[in-house]
């Protein structure tokens, strides 16, 4: 359930609401946004007389939720979200582009690469330090010894970095990551998501390969519930019965998203296609769908990447789709994030 507040109020009339609510047993969460206050009701509403909250004099509206999300709900905060990473932002009019290897092999392959997607217009460095693999037999990542070059990359170049988390167990290892990257098999790892809740840190989320959007939101819940509102969404693709692509891009969840809920929605167009060729035309369509960002990998020689290969691009190809996409974005009202500035 939601209060709509009416704009001219006395704090001693909030306060009043405040306490009488707490006496039902509900936790409030008050969001000011441009054109309304809202008083965010979680907790067993059924208590609440919608007609007396209505008489009260401070309050424009009362409305219910149906969705059991409260904290992701865009009926909650009307207003997008919008997260600051070292000075550049994800959400609102801002278009952000991370990018990197998939994972990171040894720290002069991450530092040329980071060097390179930054020339190019990248602003974030992604880059996989422990990497959930299918097979037992495949390259698990460099673990602690990654995420130290990952840290000397950012050194270099000042890109903020991003790198997935695999275990709770990690998390004192991750001090110093900008934003925490959940995969998508960890999506509902709710001790995870829980622990992560009691950070101050931004968090990438992805949706699950077989998982709803609602069941997306609801992780995310599991992280606001914590305190930490930080959480940027990510649509990756989903499993279907196409053998073409690696996954497919569920382009339609872009705009659902915006309309279900004021997180930042980026997009994974190499996970979600698994071909490289395929990273450009699935990135104009992505930003063209609303998307926030997009995070994209690139190696310097894919051929002989130890991860993900085949849907890696080259930096040169990385910066041409950077170049076709900041051509689009003026038409859709966006502003690319640059490394020297951003937008409110």
């Amino acid at each position: 359930m939601v209060i709509i507040l009416k704009q001219e109020h006395e704090e001693r009339q909030l306060d009043n609401l405040l306490k009488w609510l707490a006496g039902l047993n509900l936790r409030t969460t008050l969001i000011k946004g441009e054109r309304s206050t809202i008083l965010g009701l979680i907790g067993d509403t059924s208590l609440v007389d919608i007609d007396m909250v209505k008489a009260i004099d401070i309050v424009e509206s009362v409305r219910r939720i149906q969705e059991p999300y409260k904290e992701a709900n865009r009926k909650f905060h009307p207003d997008d979200t919008i997260i600051d990473v070292s000075g550049r932002r994800i959400g609102g009019r801002n278009f952000t582009v991370i990018a990197g290897p998939c994972s990171v092999e040894s720290c002069e392959q991450i530092c040329e690469i980071a060097a390179k997607v930054k020339k190019s217009g990248a602003v974030m460095l992604r880059g996989g330090a422990f990497k959930p693999r299918t097979s037992p037999y495949a390259f698990q990542g460099l673990r602690a010894e990654g995420l130290e070059f990952l840290l000397e990359a950012k050194k270099k170049t000042g890109m903020p970095i991003v790198s997935e988390i695999m275990n709770v167990n990690h998390i004192s290892m991750f001090e110093q990551v900008d934003i925490i990257q959940v995969g998508a098999r960890n999506m509902q790892n709710f001790e995870l998501l829980k622990e992560l809740g009691g950070l101050d840190k931004p968090v990438l989320l992805k949706r699950g390969l077989a998982n709803t959007i609602e069941e997306l939101l609801m992780s995310a819940e599991y992280i606001m519930a914590g305190g930490n509102k930080n959480i940027i969404l990510c649509e990756r693709g989903i499993r279907t019965f196409e053998t073409y692509t690696r996954n497919t891009l569920d382009l339609s969840a872009i705009p659902l998203l915006k309309e279900l809920s004021h997180l930042p929605v980026v997009v994974d167009p190499s996970h979600a296609t698994g071909v490289s060729r395929l990273v450009k035309p699935m990135s104009l369509a992505a930003a063209a769908a609303g998307a926030d960002g997009l995070i994209i990998e690139v190696h310097n020689d894919p051929s002989r990447a130890l991860c993900d290969g085949a849907q890696s691009l080259t930096p040169d190809v990385f910066e041409d789709v950077v170049d076709r996409i900041c051509e689009l974005l003026p038409l859709l009202g966006k502003n690319p994030v640059r490394n020297e500035k951003t937008y409110d």
